[in-house]
């Protein structure tokens, strides 16, 4: 085993902290580490090749008030597999928010549940501005390049999949928009093009956006809303993107005082807009439907004049607490999938009649759904999801869901341990959509560990095949996604 430290941050956070987001399962890490020849339990197979890359919360420095877990730092996670054996290195991104708190010793931004009138500065990032740019939400590869992004639209930081080396901002050259991007960008493996979205408080509301296989911004279109908005994710097909509209957005009447509170509307329908790949304003073509949030989408496709469209059904979107409720319950009740019953949901839009024909896939409570990188955007059969755990922002298991025949197979973890989203990993060679590995980083709480659990696809209940020991218990976060190249 070699296990390097290759930097080490001061953390600026309190001694004897006790907030629930920076403690247990989200306790921040400042080390970054480069590990080889790690122990492992079972083997690594040797049949795949590529690198799982996970994006984190990791907060150096504490919040303007209440923190969130969203307004933490990010760090990424790589661990690159080859011939049945394994490289794990972490990083922070280097941000400009994160260098300039550093750098002042404290913070310099509101977070997302603070007003932004506690700024310490005027400038910032994000779709109400005054915001730090963390990029600690999602990450994905393009063009080999891999790439972070943030909660409510910023840069997108560059760098090196398999080394984490920083590579600064993504400027397409010199047409990145002012706006910046949404937290999730989608990559389309067939193509190589990258589709994104973005919004704010100002009119037209909505952007959306296509970059070509050779990184250059090739379509940039106003998409006009009735207000401002607080979409998070988009979807879709072979020749459409799938933006939307859900009735969970800051209260107009309050936005003018400078107070961004979310409000659900229950009596507005969701829309969602399909958009041609290459279209223009005028060609989006919006579907009403039944009112929820959704907050992250599984796949699309094209079915005859039907574009089919999966993604997490919101139940109760904007969930009721009892008048005695604590502030944290407050704060953090959208981060309990439980509380908002997220449920696998299908909608099948007529681009030729309008109708829309939508219903659920499942009763199961379950969110971030993966699926094999190569049928995004195209018919497809499996989805793997996580299990979330009750009350918390932390996911307790793993869920293989068979969208054809409704099968559910799962995996739990052991009590006190949490798993991270999930990736496909093809096996070398394989045809098949189900052909390979379903990856994710662990927490062990109790034991003070964290692994790299390696499952067979198609036999998620039989628990993994190898677990690969990290050097350092990690910090729990959000999004990840798996790229071929070594």
């Amino acid at each position: 085993m070699s296990q390097v430290v290759d930097n080490e941050f001061e953390s600026l956070l309190p001694q004897d902290d006790a907030h629930p987001y920076r403690t247990g399962a989200w306790r921040p890490q400042t080390k970054e580490w480069t590990a080889t020849a790690m122990a492992v339990e079972g083997k690594i197979p040797d049949d795949f090749a590529g690198t799982y890359l996970r994006n984190t919360e990791n907060p150096l420095v504490p919040g303007v008030g209440r923190y969130h877990p969203f307004d933490g730092d990010g760090m990424i996670h790589s661990i690159t597999f080859g011939n049945g054996e394994a490289t794990y290195r972490n990083r922070f991104v280097r941000t400009k928010g994160l260098a300039a708190e550093l750098e002042n010793g404290g913070p310099l931004w509101a977070g997302l549940a603070e007003s932004p009138k506690k700024a310490v500065r005027a400038d910032g990032w994000g779709a109400r501005t005054r915001m730090k740019d963390a990029s600690s939400t999602d990450v994905v590869v393009h063009r080999g390049i891999a790439l972070s992004s943030f909660y409510q639209c910023g840069d997108l930081y560059r760098l090196d999949p398999r080394t984490l080396d920083d590579m600064g901002t993504e400027s397409w050259n010199g047409a990145f928009p002012a706006e910046g991007v949404s937290a999730h960008t989608k990559v389309d493996e067939a193509t190589g093009e990258l589709l994104f979205f973005n919004y704010s408080t100002a009119a037209p509301y909505m952007h959306y956006g296509v970059v070509s296989a050779a990184g250059e911004l090739v379509h940039y279109v106003d998409v006009p809303l009735p207000g401002p908005r607080l979409p998070h994710d988009m979807c879709f097909t072979e020749n459409f993107a799938i933006l939307n509209d859900c009735p969970l957005f800051w209260d107009e009447d309050l936005l003018k005082k400078d107070v961004y509170a979310n409000r659900y509307h229950r009596d507005m329908p969701m829309r969602l807009g399909v958009i041609p790949r290459r279209g223009a304003s005028s060609e989006v073509k919006w579907f009403d439907c039944d009112a929820t949030y959704v907050l992250h989408w599984i796949n699309a496709y094209e079915d005859g004049d039907e574009v089919v469209v999966d993604g997490y059904f919101q139940y109760d979107p904007s969930p009721t607490l009892p008048p005695d409720a604590s502030i944290d319950e407050r704060l953090f009740r959208y981060l309990d999938l439980y509380a908002m019953q997220s449920r696998p949901y299908r909608w099948r839009l007529n681009m030729r009649t309008g109708a829309v024909k939508e219903g659920p896939l499942t009763d199961t409570i379950t969110e971030f759904g993966v699926i094999n990188g190569a049928v995004g955007g195209r018919k497809y059969d499996t989805a793997y999801c996580v299990i979330p755990t009750e009350g918390w922002f932390m996911f307790e298991g793993l869920m293989r869901h068979d969208i054809s025949t409704g099968r559910e197979t799962r995996f739990h973890l052991p009590d006190g341990e949490h798993c991270s989203e999930a990736v496909f990993a093809p096996r070398t060679g394989s045809t098949a959509e189900d052909d390979g590995y379903v990856i994710t980083f662990t927490i062990d709480v109790p034991n003070d560990r964290s692994d790299c659990a390696i499952f067979d696809a198609r036999d998620i209940a039989a628990g993994p095949v190898a677990r690969v020991r990290l050097p350092e218990r990690i910090c729990s976060g959000t999004h990840a996604c798996w790229t071929n190249a070594v």
